[in-house]
């Protein structure tokens, strides 16, 4: 696992760093989708987690999920198209979840992506890890917890 200025990045996951998200293939082809510890720390408090429906399509670049904290509301955009195949319930009913374990119970969607090709902007272990050391350096951006 990587670790960046106390934010942890599991070399398992794929990661849309400009976007903070995180991708998990699963084995039926389905991929878990979430939100990394640095779109955390930057909400600080997740109050509100706001998905599209079931069966919905998204593109690329565009939103599939809004979050809204005390201190912003934001688009949580794809690295990808697809469909969306599941929604964390619990996570709508208790968005603070993704506070404490944005990794595993503060999962956000689960999606169908719309061709093999899904991976291609994204990426994963050492890589990830530099990309995210480059971005906080350059948005002086102090770690998860320190904000």
């Amino acid at each position: 696992m990587a670790q960046v200025r106390g934010c942890n990045f599991p070399d398992r996951l794929l990661y849309d760093v400009p976007s903070h998200t995180w991708y998990a293939p699963e084995a039926d082809g389905i991929v878990r989708a979430g939100m990394t510890p640095v779109a955390v720390a930057l909400a600080r408090e997740v109050l509100v987690f706001t998905p599209r429906r079931v069966g919905s399509s998204f593109e690329r670049g565009r939103s599939f999920a809004t979050i809204e904290s005390a201190k912003w509301v934001g688009a949580v955009r794809a690295a990808f198209d697809g469909s969306i195949v599941a929604v964390n319930e619990t996570l709508i009913a208790r968005p603070t979840i993704a506070n404490e374990d944005c990794y595993e119970a503060g999962w956000l969607l689960r999606v169908r992506p719309a061709d093999a090709g899904w991976r291609a902007a994204l990426t994963t272990g050492q890589a990830a890890a530099d990309a995210y050391e480059a971005w906080m350096e350059q948005e002086a951006f102090a770690g998860c917890g320190k904000q």
